[in-house]
């Protein structure tokens, strides 16, 4: 190959800054960036740790949910104040079990967000704000029935035993 082809090489000099060879003047700005980033650091540990923690609370969160809510009702109904108003127009929503929220628009879009991702966890919190009265008066009303059931239960229990000891007595062979 010859010469021609190959562009020029240019050496540009550079100016000397004399500030960066003079001890202690410099010194304050650059501890102060190293104070910053170390600081940095450690923030960043600690919402690694924060990060790891919030996700197994979620985890155990609806794991328990789950367990509750399953004899209970296959879903909550959520109120459309739990959403930030730039969710558009919400007609109905709905959270199951296991954290999935569905998402009705009024123009007939249906959305599915999975409230355990990591990047729906201030709607997580919004939501389980709204959805945890309504969930203890599901669980008061399904105690009311299991208690009215037992009234029932029991007093038609009592009478059938008294029918039944009285029709015992009644039918025994004599002696």
């Amino acid at each position: 190959m010859s010469n021609e082809t190959e562009p020029p090489k240019v050496v540009v000099k550079m100016p000397f800054d004399e500030r960066l060879e003079q001890p202690g003047e410099n010194q304050a700005p650059v501890q102060g960036l190293l104070d910053s980033l170390r600081s940095i650091q450690d923030d960043i540990g600690q919402i690694c740790e924060l990060a790891s923690e919030e996700k197994n609370f979620v985890s155990a969160f609806f794991a328990s949910f789950s367990d509750l809510m399953k004899p209970l009702t296959n879903t909550l109904p959520v109120s459309r104040k739990a959403f930030a108003k730039e969710n558009g127009n919400i007609v109905h929503a709905h959270i199951d079990p296991v954290g999935h929220l569905i998402i009705l628009y009024a123009d007939g879009e249906v959305e599915l967000k999975d409230l355990t991702e990591e990047a729906n966890r201030d709607l997580m919190i919004s939501v389980l704000e709204d959805v945890m009265p309504k969930f203890k008066q599901l669980t008061t009303a399904y105690r009311q029935r299991i208690e009215n059931r037992i009234k029932f239960l029991s007093l038609v229990t009592r009478e059938l035993q008294k029918i039944a000891k009285f029709f015992s007595a009644a039918t025994a062979p004599s002696t």
